[in-house]
Formats: structure tokens, sequence, C-alpha cells
């Protein structure tokens, strides 16, 4: 009889970007995130949008998940999310219920049709760049090999708000 070899599956560090900027961007931030299972999640930031700027704020933040799934079928779990959350497809940049990025897995360089990891524009972008700070500030992004706190300085960081959920009123 053949033995059955048990093998342990890898587990991947990888961070995500969430954006909402449609409907109830708190909830849907929420959902998503109740959906990952994250390790530790940044603080909610109210971002100018970027891109088609002519939309409603944003909801940011970044979160830290570990998968033992591939980057493919992680892109694949996560549109599935977006789908689950409300997402309605719109066009490129343009307001949305929720959007998930890979922004980063372990440290891998990765450019296939569809997901480049780490994101094409991480390094343009404040808005992840800044809740990414907040979970790791020295955390080296490749290809530039600069740290995540480097990268946010050399960008203007004026239409990024830090967001106070509002307190349930008294009954």
């Amino acid at each position: 009889m053949p033995s059955v070899v048990k093998t342990k599956m890898t587990k991947h560090t990888t961070y995500l970007g969430l954006g909402s900027n449609l409907g109830d961007r708190l909830a849907n931030l929420l959902t998503a995130l109740e959906a990952l299972h994250p390790m530790a999640t940044s603080s909610i930031y109210e971002t100018d949008p970027w891109g088609y700027t002519e939309q409603d704020p944003f909801l940011n933040l970044v979160t830290q998940i570990e998968t033992e799934l591939s980057p493919q079928a992680l892109l694949q779990h996560l549109k599935h999310i977006e789908q689950e959350v409300g997402r309605r497809a719109t066009f490129r940049y343009g307001p949305r219920e929720i959007d998930i990025d890979v922004l980063l897995y372990d440290d891998l360089l990765l450019d296939e049709d569809g997901l480049t990891i780490p994101h094409p524009r991480l390094h343009e972008r404040a808005f992840m760049l800044r809740p990414l700070a907040d979970l790791a500030p020295d955390l080296i992004v490749p290809p530039g090999n600069q740290s995540v706190t480097e990268l946010l300085a050399a960008l203007d960081q004026s239409g990024i708000r830090p967001f106070r959920i509002p307190e349930a009123a008294d009954d």
C-alpha cells in the first residue's frame, strides 16, 4: 500500500490595499476585512481620488494576511470577495464599492497577465503607502529596494486624512 506523505503548505505574507468610495464605505471595508481574516490592519484614511478625480473621496487601508494561495489563486479569491461586497464594473480608476489590490506577496517579483507584484504603481500612491507604513514602515519594496518610509517621503501626502470611525449615537 502506498504511503501518504503530508506536506506542509507554505504560508505567504501578503499586503493588500483596500479602498471604497461608493455606498457605505466603512461597511464595505469591514465586510471585506471579515472575509480576509487579517493578521494586522492599518488605520483607515480618507483620501482624495487618484487617476479620475471627479468622484467622491475614498476610504483606504492596508491589511496584512497570511495565505497558502498562489498569487493567481489569491487574485481570484479577492475578485470573489469584491463581488460579494457588491462591486460593479465601472471604468478604470472610477468609483467603486470595494477595490482590493495585492500590493506585496512575500518578496516576489511577478509580471503576468492581469497581475503584477509588487503592485506596479505602489511607489506612486501615497494613499496606499501611508497605511502600509502603519504596518511595516521599514519593509523593503522591490525592485527599487527602498523602504516604505522612503517611498512615502518622496510623495505628496496632502490628500490623505486620518478617518475617525463615528461613534454610535446614544438611544
